[in-house]
């Protein structure tokens, strides 16, 4: 009999052709199983297939590698013919570890295109999600789902760890940890268990190569650099910054290059302006590296011992977590395995200053996706309390041309509030005809808490995603531009001392008197997205781009399954609307939760 712990098991790498996904694939072939290995690259596959025939060899193993490039995890037909290879190769899978992942755009979230924030979120978020529901026809009972998530999300949601440049991807990953909690209550009687991990930062070309310089080239295109406009600096950071770390030949090609790109752009092509510009960008390319340094540099002064983990400890976690015994002490559970001591400003709040709410001369943009009547009637006695309290205009945008004829006593309109050029359009128009758009207020609705993850469609999955991350997103962002100085995208020192708020209600607690488990921890995966990205957004406005435009988040209902307070619902929105609580740390609210 073998004693190697893993043998005759089947385990599933997602990304897993280079970095922490190749170190998880080998640390489990070392120990016996059998690897399905999967990517968008062939060539690293390939790769990694040999170095894990290898290990297997030397192990005296009877394991097998089963490779499927050109796999994207977002991809539903890709990863469903995945699993059915799996299946006929192996009979099964046994283990699944959801490792797949994607830098994302590295920019403040008022410059980040919508396409960036849906492919990161594609990746971290649904293709987790989509990995698992279509693995889990491949799994029997004693099946594992390890989700590595990141400590720069949630691990409760009383603590927010905010990720600055990172909005789609604290959104996913505390999204992430959420989903893992609440598969585990769903398939608790199949036997199957489900884990997340939160490794802190690892050593690996994504983050020296990527995250750090793009942050650095994103401080600078904020702050400014001498002889360069901000648009100038993204060019800096799409041609030249790529190539920090290469030889000098290299890195002085690039550096020469963008020079010339500039020089064309601004209509200056000699020779001489080619030259000046070199050394400008050679310049601002050190930049970036001294801030890169000194971004790494204050993380590892928040680790007990200055040291990032390998990406061979990941490995070797979670094959830990995989364990028999083990996983079913954790079941259910989101590990930590970072040693950071992360310092967080408290933004947790239970009430709102409840005080006439000042809205005189002021523009107030709603916007819903819901339909349910529940929802609508919200929106109607805010707006008309927010007319009666003086407010300008009062503007309803509803995602349901159908529901307009309940919102005929405002001025509303019925708009895709996933179309970005049409939700910019009307908040333009909106600024043009009524003056500064002084609050946004979006309404997610609720979604149904009584459906398992487990067992929906993937188009089921997405309409949430759209509903409760997506359209958020997009809101938000078109909101704080249409707040802030026209040029502000391109000019980010015009977001300065920019005024307004935006709110979004978030979907409710689940209600009834005796709520079970399960459906706690359903309700809470969206709820799971929305706090993150919330706690990353302020500190952009506030940290990075010295606005006084502040984003808050209601989330009524409370931990005791009590109908939501109508009359304190109301009051709180408007009155974060009309800044009540600009000044203060807070601004997550659990409304419900405070005392009567």
């Amino acid at each position: 009999m073998s004693n190697l712990k893993f043998e005759g098991k089947t385990v599933v790498v997602t990304g897993s052709g280079t970095g922490i996904g190749q170190a998880i694939a080998k640390k489990f072939a070392e120990n016996g199983a059998n690897i399905a290995i999967m990517g968008r690259r062939k060539e690293p596959l390939d790769q990694t297939a040999k170095i894990l025939n290898d290990i297997i060899k030397a192990a005296g193993s009877s394991g097998r590698v089963a490779t499927f490039p050109g796999v994207d995890v977002s991809d539903e037909a890709g990863i469903n013919s995945m699993f059915e290879g799996i299946k006929s190769q192996f009979g099964k899978a046994d283990i699944i570890v959801n490792n797949a992942g994607v830098s994302g755009p590295v920019k403040t979230f008022t410059n980040a295109s919508v396409q960036e924030f849906r492919e990161c979120v594609a990746i971290h978020l649904t293709g987790t999600f989509w990995t698992t529901a279509s693995g889990l026809k491949a799994m029997d009972k004693g099946g594992k789902i390890i989700t590595i998530s990141t400590f720069f999300s949630e691990e409760n949601r009383y603590e927010q760890r905010p990720y600055r440049f990172r909005t789609p991807y604290t959104a996913s990953q505390g999204a992430k940890n959420r989903l893992a909690e609440a598969l585990a209550w769903e398939l608790a009687e199949r036997g199957i268990r489900s884990i997340a991990t939160n490794p802190g930062p690892v050593h690996s070309d994504r983050i020296y190569k990527t995250v750090y310089p793009k942050a650095a080239a994103e401080f600078l295109r904020v702050g400014g650099y001498p002889g360069l406009a901000s648009t100038e600096i993204e060019v800096v950071t799409a041609k030249a910054l790529p190539y920090l770390g290469d030889a000098e030949d290299v890195v002085a090609k690039a550096v020469r290059e963008t020079a010339a790109e500039i020089a064309k752009r601004r209509g200056q092509q000699d020779e001489e302006t080619v030259k000046k510009l070199s050394e400008v960008v050679a310049g601002a390319l050190a930049k970036m590296q001294e801030i890169a340094e000194k971004i790494q540099g204050n993380t590892s002064k928040m680790i007990v011992d200055s040291e990032f983990l390998t990406q061979d400890e990941v490995a070797e976690m979670v094959m830990n977590l995989s364990d028999e015994k083990i996983s079913k002490l954790i079941n259910g559970r989101v590990i930590p395995n970072d040693r950071v001591f992360y310092p967080v400003k408290p933004i947790i709040g239970t009430a709102v200053d409840n005080s006439d709410p000042q809205l005189a001369g002021k523009v107030i943009v709603m916007t819903l996706t819901s339909s349910a009547q529940k929802d609508i009637d919200r929106v109607k006695k805010i707006a008309q309390m927010a007319q009666s309290a003086g407010a300008k205009q009062v503007i309803i945008l509803t995602n349901n041309f159908n529901d307009l004829p309940q919102f005929k006593e405002f001025h509303s309109h019925a708009i895709n509030l996933l179309d970005e050029d049409r939700v910019r359009g009307i908040f333009n128009v909106a600024r043009t005809n009524f003056g500064e758009i002084g609050s946004v207020i979006h309404f997610t609705g609720d979604y149904d808490y009584n459906t398992a993850f487990s067992t929906m469609s993937r188009k089921q999955w997405d309409d949430l995603v759209d509903n409760f991350i997506y359209t958020p997103g997009l809101i938000v962002r078109e909101a704080v531009n249409a707040m802030a100085s026209p040029g502000a995208v391109e000019e980010p020192s015009k977001y300065k001392g920019s005024k307004g708020t935006v709110v979004i209600v978030g979907p409710d607690a689940p209600v009834g008197k005796k709520i079970s488990g399960v459906l706690r921890a359903r309700a809470d995966v969206f709820r799971g997205a929305l706090r993150p990205y919330t706690a990353t957004v302020n500190q952009e406005l506030g940290d990075v781009l010295g606005s006084s435009i502040k984003l808050h988040l209601v989330l009524a209902g409370n931990s005791e399954g009590a109908e939501p307070n109508a009359e304190r619902l109301h009051s709180s929105v408007l009155n974060l609307a009309a800044g009540a609580c600009l000044k203060r740390n807070e601004a997550i609210f659990y409304i419900d939760e405070a005392r009567a």
